[in-house]
Formats: structure tokens, sequence, C-alpha cells
């Protein structure tokens, strides 16, 4: 997939909550999963060791601010981490909040669906992980 072909060339991939100049954080439009947020590399690359050494550090900062914004706001009972980058080759961390409750708990998001109704996520969580964003990573752009 070329980054002309890239869906995270080509748009956020969910809504932004931060962003600098060498990644973004968002809200992925994943209604079963209220509260999956993306963290994006902003240039196109597909694997960690693409980046320098001090972009891999920051780029993990990122995907630890988001693990802990998570924790702060939503309270999971679970976090799931994941880069695969298989479907889209575009760098980038899924960053999951679980719960006993979810459609898919306690097997993988992308497993065997056991339950109807996803997670309820309070209406003020976006805004409150902008502010942690914030807090941990600097005023973003």
């Amino acid at each position: 997939m070329s980054a002309a072909a890239c869906v995270f060339c080509e748009s956020a991939g969910g809504e932004i909550l931060w962003r600098d100049e060498l990644l973004r954080i968002v809200l992925a439009p994943e209604p079963d999963y209220p509260g999956f947020l993306r963290v994006v590399w902003r240039a196109h690359v597909r694997e960690m060791t693409d980046l320098p050494p001090e972009h891999r550090v920051r780029l993990m900062e990122a995907v630890f601010a988001a693990e802990q914004a998570l924790r702060t706001v939503v309270s999971p009972d679970k976090i799931n981490l994941a880069s695969f980058g298989n479907v889209v080759p575009h760098l980038h961390w899924h960053v999951i909040p679980r719960f006993g409750d979810d459609p898919h708990f306690p097997s993988p998001v992308w497993g065997t669906r056991v339950r109807e109704q996803p997670h309820a996520l309070a209406n003020d969580a976006p805004e409150r992980l902008r502010s942690h964003f914030a807090s941990a990573l600097g005023p973003g752009n």
C-alpha cells in the first residue's frame, strides 16, 4: 500500500483528541469499544524500527499516556495494546479499554462475540481524555 492509498495518510482515522508534529491520538469510530484509541504516527512508515530511536521513545510515551488516560478517565478492567499493521501498514498502536461486559471479553476484540451490548462510556470522556493528553504530553497543536 502506498502512502497515497493509505487511510491514515488520507484521514485522521478517528476524532483527534491530541496531536503534535510527530503523531496524533484519535478516538476510533468503534461503536462496540467506546474509548478505543489509536496512536498514529504522522509520517507514512511501516514498522517501529523505521523510526530513529528518539522517535520510538516519543511514540511509546504517547502509547503509555493513552493507556494511563483511559485508566484514569474510563476505569476499564484491562487495557489491550496492539500494533499490527497487517491491513493498514502505517505505523499505529491500538489502545483498547476492555470491560468484563464488553462484546468479546475475555477474548480479543476481533474474536468471537459473546455479548450484544457494548460497554457504555460517559459523554464527557473525550474531553477528559484531551485534558489528560495535554497534561501528559504537552499542549499539542
